[in-house]
């Protein structure tokens, strides 16, 4: 083969090297800095800074779904821990209790003193003139119990009211024959308003009501997630139609099915309807107001407080002081009122949990419709085009 003419710097045949560069480094380097020669990317290839990971986590979903972990944790520990401080060991202090006599007759005298020193509690005394006005004071749910002692009697009747709270009754009726006992007094208990078969434990209304608001804030959650175009009045009609439709099916399901609780149909249907859009509301206001963690105040109002609080599961006197007051003023506890009244106590019932449940909805309708624009949901609403 013979030598390539002078001029001609191609390569020989198969070989496919390029010239070097100045100093040996190949032309596409010159420009690059030393410390970037060793990375395919450049200045994309360098580590992020500490603020720009941080910049990148809170734009990130990670972000929120870390706050969910701790939040949820959280309130795993205080959904256990306020039903157990509500419930777990419930503890009389003060019991209104309805006398028919002065109370100065020695057989109720030792009677009562005995009974406060065995509940470690106070019998709040109401005098009353006959036992018709105690058993009607009972009826309003004014008084848990009726203490009768015969003038120079030895023996005493203690008129409990299952209906009015199991606990309540089952306590004083316990405690009075260890009384009675005690004291050498022959004791009479008696259950003036027992609970229904189907309920022996009180517990259905309790569970209707909580079944109303639990379902009654999650039906809002699924419509801000599904419905989420939804315009105010369009939400709020949904919400009554749901709470019409689940409180009519939660009150067939315990009282024609499962036949638990004989239950006044109409009004408790209307009860439960009541407390559902009463609790779809709640959240929807928590909503316009916190956007995305509307679910952290409602869970807080309405479960961790409220249930407890309720007198459901737990009769008021029995509760801490703090929630026994608290529990009337909020949507669980006027639910159970009114339910519990409705079933138990016919022709008494009060209109201060309707009162109740009326307000929080008529409040949280406000907030929702005066501040509309705040809500995440809705759509634009466009004029009609002219004809």
């Amino acid at each position: 083969m013979s030598d390539p003419p002078p001029g001609d710097h191609r390569s020989p045949p198969g070989d496919h090297r390029s010239p070097p560069g100045e100093h040996g480094v190949p032309p596409g380097d010159r420009d690059s800095p030393p410390g970037d020669r060793d990375s395919p990317h450049g200045e994309h290839g360098r580590p992020p800074t500490r603020a720009e990971r941080r910049a990148a986590f809170r734009k990130s979903p990670f972000l929120p779904a870390t706050v969910l972990l701790l939040l949820i944790s959280a309130a795993a520990g205080l959904f256990a821990g306020s039903y157990t401080y509500a419930m777990a060991n419930p503890t009389p202090h003060v019991i209104p209790t309805a006398v028919t006599t002065s109370g100065d007759e020695p057989a109720a005298r030792r009677f009562i003193d005995g009974m406060e020193e065995a509940l470690n509690a106070s019998l709040r005394l109401h005098a009353y003139g006959s036992r018709r006005a105690a058993v009607r004071a009972v009826d309003e749910q004014k008084v848990f119990a009726v203490v009768e002692a015969p003038a120079g009697g030895r023996s005493v009747t203690l008129d409990v009211s299952g209906a009015s709270g199991a606990t309540v009754a089952q306590l004083l009726g316990e405690a009075a024959v260890k009384v009675g006992r005690a004291t050498g007094t022959a004791v009479v208990v008696r259950d003036l308003k027992p609970l229904q078969k189907g309920d022996p434990r009180g517990l259905a209304i309790f569970y209707i009501s909580l079944a109303a608001v639990i379902i009654g804030f999650i039906g809002a959650i699924q419509l801000s997630v599904h419905a989420k175009a939804l315009n105010p009045l369009e939400r709020i009609a949904f919400i009554v139609a749901y709470a019409l439709l689940g409180g009519f099916t939660i009150a067939a399901v315990v009282d024609w099915w499962l036949k638990a609780v004989r239950l006044p149909f109409v009004e408790s249907w209307f009860i439960l309807a009541l407390t559902m859009f009463t609790s779809g509301m709640v959240f929807t206001m928590f909503n316009t107001l916190f956007g995305r963690w509307a679910m952290l105040p409602t869970w807080g109002l309405m479960v961790l407080l409220g249930n407890p609080s309720s007198g459901g599961a737990v009769s008021w006197p029995l509760l801490p002081s703090p929630l026994g007051t608290i529990g009337r003023w909020l949507p669980p506890g006027a639910s159970v009122n009114a339910q519990h009244t409705a079933v138990y106590f016919r022709g008494h019932q009060h209109a201060f949990p309707f009162l109740v449940l009326a307000g929080w909805a008529v409040v949280s309708c406000a907030v929702f419709v005066i501040w509309r624009e705040r809500h995440p949901g809705g759509r634009e609403v466009r004029p009609a085009h002219a004809a």
